[in-house]
């Protein structure tokens, strides 16, 4: 399988999705500013190398590879995506093991100072292949499909526990809000690929909630995130808070598939802008 074809595999656009997170762990570490030795430099450099290709070809890759029943029928894969076709599996699959297997071995070696650490990566791992894999395959499963979203609060997790070994310091508040962020993300991602899921027999949140009431939900978590946020992050808290129940609240008046995908393209953008400003705010605020 090509390079370039991998590339698209693992959704460039998105990375932030993981990578953002781990940085802001980082922060929130205190790991920023500070100095460390050669060694805990590169093995913090090689876990942010990790959440951009091969962490996303994982999660990706494995969900392309088991969807081309529904993804054959969605338009989205035909100009805004890239369709994984049966022959193509193999060589996405060796891929997809030749990118992540070597990273085993700079998690173990920061597992034996941050012990914890590892926890964070196998619950990565697990909810990311688990969210599209069989025997579990939660995505075809309504509700626990939005719940396995909570793998991108992991990344996070990790880069807070690296070289960190406590978990007494976690305000359990917002991992709480990370998570309710996670699934309203998810399920908002759902709703545009109702019809085609529909026309797979894949069971989704949306395809069960429909279109409506999945908004309504999104509008909902996405207002208890920030209310659990505040404390901590103040008037970023409100800030996003405004800006995604906003953005449901427009997606809401759409009438159209169309219409709706406009919002969704923008998406991605406001998480990136949402996750920088994180990033700073805790940078300069210390939290």
């Amino acid at each position: 399988m090509k390079a370039k074809t991998l590339l698209r595999l693992a959704r460039p656009r998105f990375w932030i999705y993981l990578l953002g997170p781990f940085l802001v762990g980082l922060a929130a570490n205190g790991l920023f500013g500070t100095s460390q030795d050669i060694k805990a430099i590169l093995l913090v450099l090689i876990s942010a190398l990790y959440f951009t290709l091969p962490a996303n070809l994982l999660i990706y890759g494995i969900n392309d590879i088991f969807d081309y029943q529904s993804d054959i029928l969605n338009k989205k894969k035909a100009s805004y995506e890239t369709l994984v076709k049966p022959e193509d599996r193999s060589s996405l699959w060796t891929a997809i093991a030749l990118t992540n297997i070597p990273f085993l071995i700079p998690f173990i070696l920061v597992a034996e100072q941050s012990p914890y650490s590892i926890v964070a990566i196998v619950g990565f791992l697990f909810f990311g292949i688990f969210y599209s894999s069989p025997p579990i395959r939660a995505k075809a499963r309504p509700y626990l499909d939005s719940l396995f979203n909570i793998l991108y609060v992991f990344p996070g997790l990790y880069g807070f526990l690296i070289y960190n070994n406590t978990v007494l310091a976690i305000d359990w508040r917002l991992i709480i809000a990370a998570s309710l962020w996670c699934i309203a993300m998810h399920a908002y991602s759902a709703v545009p690929d109702i019809q085609a899921d529909h026309g797979a027999n894949l069971r989704t949140i949306a395809t069960s909630l429909g279109r409506s009431k999945t908004l309504w939900l999104c509008l909902y978590l996405y207002a208890a995130a920030a209310l659990l946020s505040i404390e901590k992050l103040n008037w970023l808290a409100y800030t996003l808070g405004v800006v995604y129940v906003g953005l449901m609240a427009l997606s809401l008046r759409t009438k159209t598939d169309e219409a709706l995908f406009h919002y969704y393209t923008w998406f991605p953008k406001i998480n990136a802008l949402s996750g920088f400003a994180l990033f700073l705010f805790i940078i300069f605020n210390g939290r």
